[in-house]
């Protein structure tokens, strides 16, 4: 018989996580675990506060679907009894991992994929002064890939910086849907002038369809405005790219349904997270087997991490260890 289980564990960021809608100094997750027989499974879920998540919704959401799963629900029916979101991603995450434990198969022979392959994954550099952004652009100019968090300002002092700080590293520019369509085209231009590679969600979701008519030289990516496959077809022709999100998408089942969506529509994919442990990134390193770009840097944001974690050897991750997740 199944048993469902419900645990919030916290982990100190290393300083300070700003993006253009605020800051926070630690990472709350919600982890579901499924026991059945001498095997469990772990899912891991991050409540977040702008898509209307707390940490007691998301364990109330979970706790609502301890009937299904302890009568032996499975991941795809799960999709009929929890909305996209942090708690539907847990308990996915956790299903996948009970049944790759269960029948002694790898998360890849589980899901019918290839072999699990390592993955580069880009380093974030937090909002902060432009000082302090191009110091710890500096200090992490060894790394090939970039995500620079930018505010309302715009930001083009803070990206002038960074480039110098950074000269060879790729750069992803992340506004958080902190621009307007008056600054777009100017950010863009400073995006096409510093080498920028991508620009990710510049204006509020809802508010994008000026992207519509836009000049895109550099591909612009899809955030907040792309939660599940059934968004993918509204956003061709609005974005080049779309940032896949577990704790969008409900889980790693319905990301695997979206990116091949998303290819199919010619759209360019990156597998995203939030700043979590290396429980919830395990999966999303699954997805990003098959992303051409992938911010799953999560627990190197951290100053502590799950043990046993994710390995990574600068900014490449390797895949996980089965008394991990999968």
């Amino acid at each position: 018989m199944r048993k469902l289980s419900i645990a919030v564990e916290r982990f100190p960021i290393a300083g300070t996580f700003t993006i253009s809608r605020g800051s926070k100094t630690e990472a709350v997750v919600v982890v579901a675990t499924v026991g059945e027989g001498a095997v469990s499974g772990r899912g891991e879920g991050v409540p977040y506060a702008h898509y209307g998540e707390s940490v007691d919704s998301v364990v109330t959401q979970i706790e609502s679907a301890r009937r299904f799963i302890e009568d032996g629900g499975d991941r795809f029916a799960l999709r009929g009894q929890l909305p996209p979101g942090a708690a539907r991603n847990a308990l996915d995450c956790a299903l996948i991992d009970l049944e790759a434990k269960a029948t002694g198969r790898g998360v890849a022979h589980l899901l019918g994929l290839p072999p699990l392959e390592p993955v580069n994954t880009a380093f974030t550099i937090s909002l902060d002064s432009v000082e302090a952004m191009a110091a710890a652009a500096k200090s992490a100019c060894d790394r090939p890939m970039l995500k620079v968090k930018l505010g309302k300002d715009g930001g083009r002092e803070r990206l002038v910086a960074i480039r110098r700080a950074a000269p060879r590293s790729r750069i992803i520019v992340d506004a958080n849907e902190g621009w307007t369509p008056e600054m777009f085209p100017e950010m863009m231009e400073a995006c096409i002038e510093l080498g920028v590679s991508m620009i990710e969600q510049p204006l509020p979701a809802g508010a994008d369809d000026y992207l519509d008519e836009a000049k895109r030289p550099v591909a612009v990516c899809a955030d907040e405005s792309a939660h599940t496959t059934a968004d993918i077809k509204r956003l061709v022709g609005r974005y080049d790219a779309v940032n896949i999100k577990l704790d969008k998408t409900g889980g790693l089942t319905e990301a695997l349904e979206m990116i091949a969506a998303a290819e199919e529509e010619g759209l360019i994919v990156m597998v995203g997270c939030m700043v979590s442990s290396s429980l919830a990134m395990a999966p999303a390193f699954v997805a990003a087997q098959r992303a051409q770009y992938a911010d799953i840097d999560g627990p190197l944001l951290l100053a502590r991490d799950r043990v046993p974690g994710l390995m990574f050897s600068g900014t490449i991750v390797h895949p996980p260890y089965p008394d991990l997740w999968g």
